[in-house]
C-alpha cells in the first residue's frame, strides 16, 4: 500500500518493530542500561492514562516504551529515522506527557519522578558527531547549578564518532544502524525481528496500526484546511468591514473638506 512501508522490510529501527521487540523486558533492559551506562533490576511497563482514542495521544504520539524501574525512575524510548529540525520540540513535547500522566490533579509536584526521554536517531540531529548527547537543565549563569528537576534527555546518534563508546554499546549501534550482529544479545534482537516478521498476526496488527495513523494524519490536514478555511473567512469579513471603513471615513473628509 502506498504511503506504508512493506512489513517484510521493518528493522528494529521503524516504530512498530522497535515497539514489539522492546515489550519482552529481556530486550529494553539490557538497551536502557547500555545506553546511559547504568545497572536496573527491574522494570516495569506502564499502561499510562491516554485520553485520546485507541491509545493516541494528542500529535499521535503513543507512548510504548515507557517504564518505571526499581527507584521509581521512568524512562521512554523512541526512534527517529527522518531530521524534521525539531527533535528538541518533539523531546521537550513527549516530557511534558510523560509527567502529565505521572501527576494526578491536585498532587504535589514533589510526587514527580526523574525521568529520561531516549531517542534513537540514524542521523545526527545536531551536527557535532557525537555518538551519544545528554541534556540536564542548568543555570546559564551558573552551569554548575543545577535545575534539579530531574529531567534527562538522551540522544543516541547511530553515526556518531566522537566520544569514547563502549563496546556493548558500539555493537548495539551496529545493530540499530546496519543490522550487524556481533553479539549475544544484538542476535537476540536480530532473532525477535525474524520471528516477528514470520508472524501472520503481526503483520496484520502493523498494517491495521499503519493504516489508523494515516487516518489521524488526514483527520489533522482536513481539520487544519477548515481551520484555514475559517480564517479566510474571517480575514475576508474584516477587510470588507475595513474597506467600509474607508469609505466612510474618506466620505467624511470630502464632507469637512478635509485632504
Amino acid at each position: 500500500m502506498q504511503g506504508i512501508k512493506a512489513f517484510e522490510k521493518l528493522t528494529i529501527m521503524d516504530d512498530y518493530m522497535l515497539g514489539v521487540v522492546m515489550r519482552d523486558e529481556k530486550n529494553l533492559k539490557p538497551l536502557l542500561e547500555s545506553i546511559l551506562d547504568i545497572r536496573i533490576e527491574k522494570i516495569e511497563f506502564i499502561e499510562s492514562q491516554k485520553p485520546a482514542k485507541e491509545g493516541y495521544l494528542s500529535k499521535g504520539i503513543r507512548l510504548d516504551l515507557y517504564v518505571l524501574d526499581e527507584s521509581e525512575q521512568i524512562y521512554n524510548t523512541e526512534v527517529q529515522t527522518s531530521d524534521k529540525k525539531n527533535l528538541p520540540k518533539r523531546m521537550r513535547y513527549y516530557q511534558s506527557v510523560i509527567d502529565i500522566n505521572i501527576l494526578a490533579p491536585g498532587v504535589d509536584y514533589k510526587k514527580l519522578k526523574k525521568s529520561f526521554v531516549i531517542f534513537i536517531c540514524n542521523y545526527d540531529p545536531f551536527g557535532k558527531g557525537r555518538y551519544l548527547y545528554r541534556f540536564e537543565n542548568l543555570c546559564i549563569d551558573d552551569p554548575d547549578l543545577s535545575f534539579e528537576d530531574e529531567s534527562v534527555k538522551v540522544v543516541l546518534n547511530t553515526k556518531g564518532f566522537v566520544g569514547v563508546m563502549r563496546t556493548e554499546l558500539k555493537e548495539i549501534v551496529d545493530y540499530f544502524d546496519r543490522g550487524i550482529v556481533t553479539s549475544g544479545y544484538t542476535g537476540q534482537l536480530d532473532e525477535a525481528v525474524r520471528t516477528i516478521k514470520s508472524t501472520e498476526e503481526r503483520r496484520h496488527e502493523y498494517m491495521v496500526m499503519m493504516i489508523r495513523e494515516m487516518e489521524i494524519r488526514e483527520e489533522g490536514r482536513e481539520e487544519e484546511r477548515a481551520n484555514t478555511e475559517r480564517e479566510k473567512k474571517r480575514a475576508d469579513k474584516a477587510e470588507i468591514e475595513l474597506q467600509k471603513v474607508k469609505a466612510e471615513l474618506e466620505a467624511l473628509k470630502r464632507e469637512l473638506n478635509i485632504t
